[in-house]
């Protein structure tokens, strides 16, 4: 009688798995500010001269190789630092440095 009722309880879970209406997102603050943030690739050209600046003053030796800016004014930038390595850096349009 048990192996029926734990069958049955199986089964009727089975069926319930794929119907939910919303995935669950498990995340620790971090992933819902990247989804929130919506950015549009510029022309690296047309990023603020003072978040230039503030790259070539903290990341000496670094290329800029692409440049994202979303709704609030805050760039994305892709970099390549003179060792080699790739970064992903925020910015403000002062050239402040801000976590995301």
């Amino acid at each position: 009688m048990k192996k029926l009722v734990f069958a049955t309880a199986l089964a009727i879970g089975g069926l319930t798995l794929g119907t939910a209406a919303t995935p669950i997102i498990f995340h620790d603050g971090i992933m819902e500010e990247l989804i929130v943030q919506d950015f549009k690739e510029i022309a690296v050209s047309d990023v603020p001269s003072t978040v230039v600046t503030a790259l070539e003053t903290d990341y000496s030796g670094a290329t800029l190789n692409k440049a994202y800016v979303n709704a609030e004014g805050q760039y994305k930038l892709e970099v390549s630092t003179a060792e080699g390595s790739n970064l992903e850096l925020y910015a403000d349009a002062e050239g402040n440095w801000i976590e995301i």
